[in-house]
């Protein structure tokens, strides 16, 4: 049995990229529950791949990047945002409740 998923223990450095989206990508995922596996297995990429990029590790594509929002349930760019006092990227199903500050 694997341990519970944790969420990141601190905000990432908002000018690194890899940094950002890897605390959203470890954030929302343990918000569901998810191993990296079975997040690897909706987004049907390998468990290493999907560590790696948690761990800020490899670089990713962009398609790579839309795989995973799309199986996280978030717009691809929200993963990039640097966050904001860890303000959650906005899900699809309330995106259109958004208004334009």
């Amino acid at each position: 049995m694997s341990a519970k998923p944790t969420p990141p223990t601190h905000l990432p450095d908002p000018g690194n990229v890899r940094e950002v989206l890897a605390y959203w990508i470890r954030l929302l995922r343990v918000e569901k529950g998810w191993s990296q596996e079975r997040l690897a297995h909706e987004c049907e990429l390998d468990r290493t791949y999907v560590s790696a990029v948690e761990r800020c590790r490899w670089n990713i594509a962009l398609a790579n990047i839309e795989r995973l929002a799309q199986a996280l349930g978030v717009e691809p760019w929200t993963l990039l945002k640097p966050p904001e006092q860890a303000i959650k990227p906005a899900r699809k199903s309330a995106r259109k409740s958004l208004t334009k500050v």
